[in-house]
């Protein structure tokens, strides 16, 4: 509900500066480039944001995207060495990030490059609706998280869209395929009217707070605490079980195919090939903070 309050704000966003420190400070609010990225684009589809005023705020939600490598990087304090590796391996992440802002942004801001580029690519292309892309990692996690607790993403939509009547609404979902209809394709999607769709069926949601008489923000709250402890764990037993792992033969051959260089006079192209490599990985497992928190223990 925050963020939809600040990306409301066209009077902040209209300065380049206000919407990059907006986009980081959302992303690391919701610890997720992805979610803070996908308001920003509901926003523009909607009309209620220019694309000239995006281009900051999603520059800054790739930044923000940065903050848990750093998290990783703090559970090696206990090793001085290490730690001060695993430091310098996260601020690659940083520094990158930071970097490219630093060359595009004022670009951006001088000639609106980055605007006249995606509405050149968007004319070429001449996209056509279709499905999303597919979510492999998710495919894992989602049961899980479903038990916990499942959110009304319409409620979210609409909060950043303006929409006043959703204000009152709860962000937990009570009711679960009441939003739910199925389209001429038999394809479920969203439908984030207000009232039900008599063909659609809507059931009691199975989740540990459908029930519950909590506010949002005691349930915010008691998630927020519950994902922190379960994050700190997972990052703990990650390092711990690469630290494991990298001892002995495996390390040397691991240091030895990572580290390699390719045969002359091919060199040059080893840099890229790990780039594509990165790119690839990342866009499997649709998380970079995912794959760059498992780096840094590496490095």
């Amino acid at each position: 509900k925050v963020a939809g309050d600040i990306f409301q704000d066209n009077a902040v966003l209209s300065n380049p500066v206000a919407g990059l420190v907006v986009g980081i400070l959302v992303t690391v609010l919701v610890q997720s480039s992805s979610t803070s990225t996908s308001i920003v684009v509901s926003l523009v589809a909607s009309g209620l944001l220019e694309v000239k005023l995006a281009v900051p705020v999603i520059m800054g939600s790739n930044i923000g995207t940065s903050v848990t490598n750093t998290m990783v990087a703090m559970m090696q304090a206990a090793e001085r060495n290490e730690f001060q590796r695993a430091f310098a391996g996260a601020t690659v992440h940083d520094c990158f990030n930071w970097l490219s802002v630093l060359v595009l942004l004022p670009l951006e801001v001088v000639s609106g490059m980055i605007t006249q580029l995606s509405q050149r690519l968007v004319s070429v292309f001449r996209l056509q609706p279709g499905e999303e892309a597919p979510e492999l990692l998710k495919v894992i996690t989602e049961p899980v998280t479903k038990l916990i607790i499942q959110l009304d993403k319409c409620v979210i939509t609409g909060i950043a869209m303006g929409n006043e009547g959703m204000r009152n609404r709860s962000l937990v979902k009570e009711w679960c395929q009441a939003d739910t209809a199925l389209s001429a394709a038999n394809k479920s999607v969203e439908n984030c009217g207000l009232s039900f769709d008599s063909s659609s069926t809507h059931v009691k949601c199975r989740h540990l707070f459908a029930s519950t008489e909590l506010s949002d923000l005691s349930v915010g709250l008691i998630l927020l605490a519950a994902s922190l402890v379960v994050l700190c764990t997972c990052l703990l037993l990650l390092v711990k079980l690469l630290n494991s792992i990298l001892q002995g033969q495996v390390a040397k051959v691991i240091h030895k195919v990572i580290n390699t260089d390719l045969p002359h006079p091919f060199g040059w192209l080893a840099g890229y090939i790990a780039m594509f490599v990165g790119a690839g990985v990342t866009f499997l497992v649709q998380s970079s903070s995912v794959f760059t928190s498992t780096m840094t223990p590496l490095v």
